[in-house]
């Protein structure tokens, strides 16, 4: 299975990146929304994309809806630590515009493969 992770924080992208790798997945990581829709673009059978909400360039708020649009059959996990505001509201966005799953920054990597199992 072939994922995205979105993340600007290089370090939780790393993390993500590398546990989902243990796992046997094939990666493709992105620091923005903007760069994830050109991955998107040029690898045609990402199955699953995990992305971050709040980002430069493109929020990932702005992402699901393009993804949910463009790519119908991807799957997507919303992730977020919040910001101002705490992360439930930005993740109860996420899922009403198309977000299939969402997680609380920290999240362990047992919830994360959990996640995506589920999917």
């Amino acid at each position: 299975m072939k994922i995205l992770v979105i993340e600007d924080d290089a370090d939780v992208r790393k993390y993500i990146s590398t546990l989902l790798k243990r796992e046997n997945y094939t990666v493709y990581e992105a620091d923005n929304g903007v760069n994830g829709l050109f991955i998107l673009q040029a690898q045609k059978d990402i199955s699953v994309v995990i992305t971050d909400l709040i980002m430069p360039e493109k929020e990932g708020i702005e992402t699901i809806s393009e993804i949910t649009k463009q790519y119908p059959s991807i799957k997507i996990i919303a992730i977020s630590g919040g910001g101002q505001v705490g992360p439930e509201n930005y993740l109860v966005l996420a899922d009403a515009l198309g977000a299939h799953t969402t997680l609380t920054k920290p999240f362990t990597g047992q919830e994360l493969i959990r996640a995506i199992h589920n999917l």
